[in-house]
């Protein structure tokens, strides 16, 4: 689902105490290169990420939507980019992003702000625009709103 009409969740006492205080802090001190677009939905948040300069990604402004699980932080956010996305070995051209903290790495310690600094890292460190290898056989199997985190990832590249 990318629109911004989803269905809400109920959120858990602590999922929306620890949104709101991450909110409250993004408006303070946001992650350079990042800015939060406001929605009306506290479970669903629209980030506009621009590339860092000196990077293949300079200047480049994409979106990200990151949709928060209703036990949120002991369950990562689900972060896709919206259309368009990013050519980049990492980043499935539906979106998808293959970064193992938003999956088998994550930590409730972790928050959007941390989580948007290793993906504009990841963009930063790649020497190649190009999709993954395998992407049309996975945009093909991810047909019908499969969500990322159903996949089972294989993170077996960190240098790009």
């Amino acid at each position: 689902m990318t629109s911004s009409s989803a269905p809400r969740k109920s959120l858990s006492k602590i999922a929306c105490n620890r949104l709101q205080k991450e909110l409250v802090e993004w408006q303070v001190n946001p992650p350079a290169g990042f800015k939060h677009k406001a929605t009306d939905n506290i479970q669903r948040w629209v980030i506009e990420a621009t590339g860092a300069p000196g990077t293949l990604y300079a200047n480049e402004t994409y979106q990200l939507q990151v949709d928060f699980p209703d036990h949120y932080p002991m369950e990562a956010p689900q972060v896709i980019f919206l259309h368009p996305a990013p050519l980049h070995p990492h980043i499935y051209s539906n979106g998808h992003i293959c970064l193992d903290i938003l999956y088998d790495s994550w930590s409730p310690a972790m928050t959007v702000s941390s989580v948007c600094i290793s993906i504009l890292s990841m963009l930063s460190s790649s020497t190649a625009k190009q999709c993954p290898t395998d992407n049309d056989r996975y945009v093909k199997n991810c047909r019908n709103g499969r969500s990322p985190k159903e996949t089972r990832w294989w993170f077996h590249d960190d240098k790009v």
